[in-house]
């Protein structure tokens, strides 16, 4: 049976979202009975359409009798998680034409890298470029000759900006298709510990290359536990993966199999296939809600308390933190990796993976059961994981028990009865926290603020020696509309070094921190942000502020007359406007919506 909460948040989300889901979904019937067929196109428009293709593919196209699959990649050569993506369209053609349908590449998506950009004008670009990804997919499909999509991407906001776009033409099935982690190199531990050291200038900048350069060292996603391989996770708990596929590694046969066989299920998808499953038909309110639990099952990345509302509200769903947060109260944590733990995604695949995690969570009642997936009716079948018998594609049960109880548990046996994601309110705003990494005795932080405008001024107080004591960090103008909320990963070094000195350290902003954010605890994604005249902008340095994650509180503790006397602050934001492309990106700053809205910069019912 379906846990009574889960059951409770779920219908609570239903209700909120009525009115906005079944305006959604009216226009994906009106789109599905306008299209998707190539036929309601011109001679002209056609023509167009098929003048490249190969003879064979034109006859089917002009006969538009046969399903034709748009392919959207996000495939570049320099990331390393996309590298892989160029082999596949030639395998999902081949594999279409087995299918007796057609494949053509409808487009490319851009695919920025936060582990490059970290800490470099071009972050500023980071959370947007996944909004201008959804729109090139719109892009991509608009020319209305697709009857299903294939989705290729992996990394931080290109997935959730694919699943955006796709949403927008519902009415298309879509078959997402990652491209796997790359093998396990230097460990995520040691690679920690490094950069620590070299935080605190006892290790050369050579050395710490050198080790990065070992974690990070082939073709796939970096295996830590951050955005990209929640990505994965996420899009496999919601039905749009095949079975397994999330973690099984790049230049593999198996993985191979995987991306022609999800041409094969597009195929059938279709309206002019065997089971005809649009998109929307499986991104509903109970589809969203297993996101949310498999995010918090696995201690997921806090940058989806922001893209996963984006992606509901676009498909007519409305999500907040408060959901979020009540949801974490009732599911466990059942994976540590890394930053949660030492393992990497590599380990967690192999202790059992994700048929271990979706049965253990189907069978304690925490996932919705009953939803549509690109694989039919029915998250069971996602208990299982892929293999190749005598180099036949096939699915078997997932190990019984866990390979590896330090990585992976079952719901009987959690690391921690609760998935480690709070909500954090008081008179500073609202915030999320997360704690699954973060030591119980490093849970609650009272202490004195110390006020900066980024995260370049914090450490370079830190080297001259002026934050060795007990703090709270607190980073303003970091919100999405001041410079496009960058991640603040750049930080965590720097902090976690003064923690392990034993004092009582804490960040908290309106900004946002890496995917892989762990062991300080950061009350992040303030909302409203200081910009638009949040209150994070009255804090003065030297202010008692108090972070409780064990109750939920975040406040500022300042006289009440005192407090609302005080005026908000303003800053210079013009370094942040140009350069680095910067100044093409005034209109999404201007609209971005809130953190908890999803900082979204369309123009949808704000």
């Amino acid at each position: 049976m379906l846990n009574p909460r889960v059951a409770e948040i779920t219908a609570r989300i239903q209700a909120r979202s009525a009115s906005l889901r079944a305006d959604y979904l009216r226009r994906v019937e009106a789109a599905g009975r306008a299209g998707p067929l190539r036929g309601h196109l011109s001679c002209t428009n056609l023509a167009h359409g098929f003048a490249a293709a190969p003879s064979g593919d034109k006859i089917m196209l002009r006969e538009v009798r046969r399903a034709n699959l748009g392919i959207v990649s996000a495939y570049n050569d320099m990331l390393s998680a996309h590298q892989p993506l160029e082999a596949f369209p030639a395998w999902i053609k081949e594999a279409a034409r087995e299918a007796g349908v057609t494949a053509q590449f409808a487009g490319g998506v851009p695919a920025m890298c936060d582990g490059v950009t970290q800490g470099q004008p071009g972050m500023e670009l980071s959370l947007f470029s996944r909004d201008v990804i959804a729109m090139a997919t719109a892009v991509a499909l608009s020319h209305n000759m697709f009857d299903a999509a294939l989705y290729l991407g992996v990394c931080d906001k290109i997935v959730p900006g694919l699943l955006i776009g796709a949403l927008a033409f519902g009415h298309l099935p879509a078959v997402f298709v990652p491209a796997g982690p790359m093998t396990s190199g230097l460990s995520n531990d040691e690679k920690a510990r490094i950069r620590q050291l070299h935080a605190a200038g006892q290790l050369s900048r050579e050395d710490l290359l050198e080790a990065e350069s070992k974690a990070y060292h082939g073709p796939g996603t970096c295996t830590f536990y951050g955005t990209a391989n929640s990505n994965q996770m996420m899009m496999e708990v919601m039905g749009l993966h095949l079975p397994g596929a999330a973690f099984v590694t790049p230049n593999t046969p198996l993985r191979e199999a995987l991306t022609r066989e999800a041409a094969h299920r597009g195929a059938k998808l279709t309206a002019l296939g065997d089971s005809y499953v649009p998109v929307a038909a499986i991104v509903n309110e109970k589809a969203i809600v297993n996101a949310i639990v498999g995010l918090l099952a696995t201690g997921g990345s806090t940058n989806h308390t922001i893209h996963l509302i984006a992606i509901a509200r676009t498909a007519g769903i409305v999500i907040d933190w408060t959901d979020f947060d009540e949801l974490s109260a009732v599911v466990p944590l059942l994976a540590r990796i890394y930053p949660n733990g030492k393992a990497d995604v590599n380990h967690f695949h192999a202790a059992g993976g994700m048929g271990f995690l979706v049965r253990e969570l189907l069978d304690a009642g925490l996932l919705h059961e009953d939803v549509e997936t690109v694989m039919g009716h029915g998250l069971r079948r996602y208990t299982q994981e892929p293999r190749l018998i005598e180099g036949e594609l096939a699915w078997l049960d997932a190990p019984a028990a866990s390979l590896d109880r330090d990585v992976l548990r079952p719901a009987s046996d959690a690391f921690s009865p609760d998935g480690g994601l709070r909500l954090l309110s008081g008179n500073l705003g609202r915030s999320v926290i997360k704690v699954s990494a973060v030591k119980p005795e490093n849970r609650v932080v009272r202490a004195p603020a110390v006020v900066f405008d980024g995260q370049d001024e914090l450490i370079a107080a830190y080297k001259r020696g002026e934050l060795e004591k007990d703090f709270v960090a607190v980073i303003r103008f970091q919100g999405p509309r001041a410079n496009g909320m960058p991640e603040l990963h750049k930080l965590t070094p720097t902090l976690a070094n003064l923690q392990d000195k034993g004092f009582k350290v804490a960040l908290v902003t309106d900004g946002r921190m890496s995917g892989a954010s762990g062991k300080v605890p950061a009350a992040i994604h303030i909302t409203p942000e200081v910009l638009v005249g949040g209150p994070l902008g009255r804090v003065q340095s030297g202010d008692m502020i108090l972070l409780d994650a064990e109750t939920g509180v975040l406040r500022v503790e300042v006289d009440e007359a005192e407090w609302q006397a005080r005026e908000g602050v303003t800053a210079d934001l013009g370094g942040n406007e140009f350069g680095m492309g910067r100044e093409l990106f005034g209109a999404f700053r201007h609209l971005a919506t809130g953190a908890e809205h999803g900082a979204m910069s369309f123009g949808m019912d704000r």
